[in-house]
């Protein structure tokens, strides 16, 4: 049996991880020896700088001449992951950026662990992004899951956070044993866990498996369904969402979805879109699927929320939407005239990692003013706190898909990708569901600069949370008006034969 090494030389491509997990040992030591005073901003800046040194090692391996491949191929440093890493890490290192002058003692008792969690967290993201193998997948998956599960728990007085820890604790379990379920079909059938050879391999085993195909595909489908919290596999999201500490919910709408989207858009396509499955419909009845849950989650999160009243619960059914229309890329597959479904989906990616996680530092200074996360918080805010309106107002036109904003040209990207595909339903429903989203976002306005009958409470944005905001609302905007540039940037990294078809 051939043994497996991993050579020193080879921790090089290896710091972004290690710079995370030299970070999260560091900081557990320092937070069990520093006094509770310092502990809380020490250790939350200090977070903050392992999270940037992982990002600037990032940096330093974007466009390798090839693809780097550890330990036989299970761990892959590509521009693919490269640029997810590096969505990981903006995203993460802004919500703990935000949560500084947060996160209280009286409802975190923990707050150095609240910091130093989003490491292993992140860890567990990018190890989903790099995933060669399914083993490797899995370790990622569980890393990412579980920390995921103890932020979402950290309020232990709260009865809402605990309810939603265990829910999200039982439905991830749940998940987690459906997608390893569907990972043993596919090992029982091959002999292996490595995708490529697995992905080698299906086509010469169609003919003989392909009723566990179609098992081992809607399995993995089920399973991934719920890590991005797409319809029908979205029930936990609004409960957890509402349960969870603020910027955790930002981190789980955002960073955690990130990652799911990761490792479904490599799995699908390494093992089904790269490959000729003769006298079978396998290949196009896996994506149309995919169109369908994309379609169905679009529906679903658009329409319930026009029914909401609690911020994070219109904001979990509109990550729910989200997850919708960053499915059609993957769904909408290639075509002789149309390949651009990555560089697409990243545009829509990076938008959406700002607008969210700048509402959401709005609703955090709403809460912090208010005491609870109620739409009616918003009442009034353009009299009380007039800069912190106008950056909503921002963000809000990006998440609605208004023309000049990195949500309108993310989704007008895919809408065009639905049309040179020849999938106008797809592409329709789209544009009618973004419609449809107009009533519920365009109300978070109305409350703003329409509503007189308020009482007004005093509003004081800190520091980190006003830069936040500020910061993400104007990047939404600029991803609105040079969206050409920023995807020829993402084109001119990502090479689909040298980061993805060949393995």
């Amino acid at each position: 049996m051939e043994q497996i090494r991993l050579h020193v030389a080879d921790l090089t491509h290896l710091l972004p991880e290690l710079a995370l997990i030299a970070t999260a040992i560091i900081l557990s030591l320092l937070d069990l020896v520093l006094p509770n005073r310092f502990s809380r901003s020490i250790i939350g800046w200090l977070t903050l700088v392992g999270i940037a040194v992982s990002a600037v090692f990032v940096v330093l391996q974007l466009n390798p001449d090839e693809a780097i491949q550890l330990l036989n191929q299970s761990y892959r440093i590509d521009d693919f992951s490269n640029i997810l890493k590096l969505c990981t890490l903006v995203g993460t290192g802004l919500i703990v950026f935000m949560s500084l002058g947060f996160v209280k003692e009286d409802s975190i008792p923990h707050v150095g662990e609240y910091y130093y969690f989003y490491l292993p967290a992140a860890l567990g993201a990018m190890i989903m992004s790099s995933s060669g193998d399914m083993i490797t997948l899995y370790v990622g998956l569980e890393l990412l899951s579980i920390t995921s599960y103890l932020l979402v728990a950290m309020k232990k007085k709260d009865s809402k956070s605990n309810e939603g820890a265990f829910k999200y604790l039982v439905m991830g379990g749940i998940s987690s044993a459906i997608i390893l379920y569907g990972m043993s079909f596919l090992y029982g059938m091959v002999g292996s866990t490595n995708l490529q050879e697995i992905g080698t391999a299906l086509p010469t085993l169609v003919t003989s498996y392909e009723p566990l195909l179609y098992v081992a595909f809607f399995m993995l489908l089920a399973g991934f369904g719920f890590k991005i919290a797409a319809a029908p596999f979205h029930s936990w999201a609004p409960d957890v969402y509402e349960g969870a500490p603020t910027p955790v919910t930002a981190f789980l709408a955002v960073v955690s979805k990130a990652a799911g989207f990761a490792i479904l858009f490599r799995v699908f396509y390494v093992l089904f879109g790269f490959n000729t499955f003769e006298n079978t419909h396998l290949q196009s009845d896996v994506f149309l699927a995919i169109s369908v849950m994309a379609a169905v989650a679009m529906v679903t999160g658009n329409f319930i929320a026009l029914k909401q009243s609690n911020m994070k619960r219109l904001l979990a059914y509109s990550g729910i939407a989200n997850a919708g229309y960053l499915l059609v890329p993957i769904g909408t597959y290639f075509s002789a005239t149309h390949y651009g479904n990555f560089s697409e989906f990243i545009f829509y990616l990076s938008a959406y990692v700002f607008m969210n996680i700048g509402a959401f530092a709005v609703l955090m200074i709403i809460e912090q003013a208010e005491g609870h996360t109620e739409a009616k918080g918003f009442a009034g805010l353009y009299y009380r706190a007039p800069l912190t309106a106008v950056a909503m107002v921002l963000l809000i036109l990006s998440l609605a898909g208004i023309p000049l904003s990195g949500g309108f040209f993310g989704k007008l990207y895919i809408i065009l990708g639905t049309m040179e595909t020849h999938q106008y339903w797809l592409g329709a429903l789209m544009i009618a569901t973004s419609v449809v989203s107009f009533y519920y976002y365009f109300s978070i306005i109305r409350q703003m600069f329409m509503r007189s009958d308020y009482e007004p409470a005093l509003i004081k944005v800190s520091v980190p949370l006003g830069i936040t905001v500020w910061l993400c609302a104007l990047i939404s905007v600029a991803l609105g008006v040079v969206p050409h540039v920023v995807l020829k940037a993402i084109e001119s990294i990502f090479t689909l034969t040298k980061d993805f078809i060949l393995m």
